[in-house]
């Protein structure tokens, strides 16, 4: 039977893979596309899903419950998936109310929404899926075992004191009013359409650009990471076969500290470039033609209350819905550098310097 699906956040990075993961998997289900379109949101992204008979873009705020229900009542939704949230740490510790009102308030609205339309007596059966993130559980030791389903929440930053709230939020509207929800934990994400302020496409772009390519404190910290891709199929998952109330980690087996990572990408472009010459012709001012990325390294002051490590412990989703990640880290960041490649006038455009 075809579903409907209303997503949160879906002109953003992870919101539009998903979009775009579920159109191609499930081309019957209806898509209601909702994002305000704040700075990383980008209607760009919705891209060849727009016009399509069964899928809707509603510019919105998720803080608005009118609007979520009206939008939720037009399209006969049955399923939130909520990915909308201010997700970026820097931000968050320059200016934290935006995110208690997205990622708190705006959760409050959804769920309120789906509670009124959902458990008004009908009792169709629905979803509520919420995306959250592994930073809710604080800071690990170097050997400390991953982040598992039952860990203790230490929020340690305002985004993850944000995230860890609207986690009990859904745990809450559960328990309280029976309402059939979902709540994945991931670690990061990486791969196309993700907005240029995070690790991994600002030094792509910076390498590209031959700009500095920051690096806090030693750059020891650690981080497990996840391909976009795998992650939407990890959700899917979840949603197809997860247990209703249950919350899921879903992480990509894939632990690299942040210098490594850098280091790797500078490698990966340097000899990206030895091998096609076109590239000094279209970014000349990438050290990379010279095979010298790795001289835009510079360490700067470590970011407040910077987290030591993350990990995901992913053994329940792996074993009660039979998920695992497709791509390793290294066939993942050869994916993204091609993605990133290619689509210089998306990333372009999005750039701050």
């Amino acid at each position: 039977m075809a579903k409907s699906l209303l997503v949160t956040g879906a002109a953003g990075f992870i919101g539009a893979n998903f979009v775009h993961h579920w159109a191609a998997a499930h081309p019957e289900d209806t898509l209601v596309a909702y994002d305000a379109l704040t700075y990383a949101g980008n209607r760009a992204n919705l891209e060849g899903l727009e016009g399509r008979a069964n899928f809707h873009f509603v510019h919105g705020d998720i803080c608005d419950q009118a609007q979520v229900e009206r939008s939720m009542r037009e399209h006969a939704v049955d399923t939130v998936v909520h990915f909308a949230a201010e997700s970026h740490v820097d931000r968050s510790i320059t200016g934290p109310g935006a995110f208690i009102q997205t990622n708190v308030i705006g959760t409050h609205s959804l769920l309120e929404a789906a509670r009124s339309i959902w458990l008004s007596g009908s009792g169709n059966e629905h979803r509520f899926h919420h995306v959250s993130t592994d930073e809710v559980y604080g800071s690990l030791s170097p050997d400390a075992p991953a982040f598992h389903e039952e860990q203790k929440y230490e929020p340690n930053s305002p985004y993850s004191a944000s995230k860890a709230a609207s986690d009990h939020l859904v745990r809450a509207w559960h328990h309280t009013y029976g309402l059939q929800v979902t709540t994945s934990n991931c670690s990061n994400n990486y791969g196309p359409f993700h907005f240029p302020e995070k690790l991994i496409p600002l030094c792509l772009t910076n390498i590209l650009r031959g700009l500095p390519l920051p690096v806090y404190g030693d750059g020891s910290n650690i981080r497990d990471w996840l391909y976009v891709q795998d992650h939407c199929r990890g959700i899917e998952g979840v949603l197809k076969r997860g247990v209703v109330g249950e919350t899921y980690n879903i992480g990509g087996n894939n632990e690299w500290n942040n210098l490594d990572i850098v280091q790797l990408l500078c490698d990966r472009l340097d000899a990206r470039f030895a091998a096609n010459p076109e590239l000094a012709r279209r970014f000349p001012d990438s050290p990379a033609a010279r095979g010298e990325s790795r001289s835009l390294i510079t360490f700067v002051e470590d970011r407040a209350g910077h987290d030591w490590r993350y990990a995901i412990d992913a053994t329940k989703i792996n074993g009660e819905l039979d998920f695992a990640p497709v791509e390793t880290f290294e066939t993942g960041i050869e994916k993204t550098l091609d993605w990133y490649l290619a689509n210089e006038p998306w990333w372009r455009p999005l750039l701050v310097t």
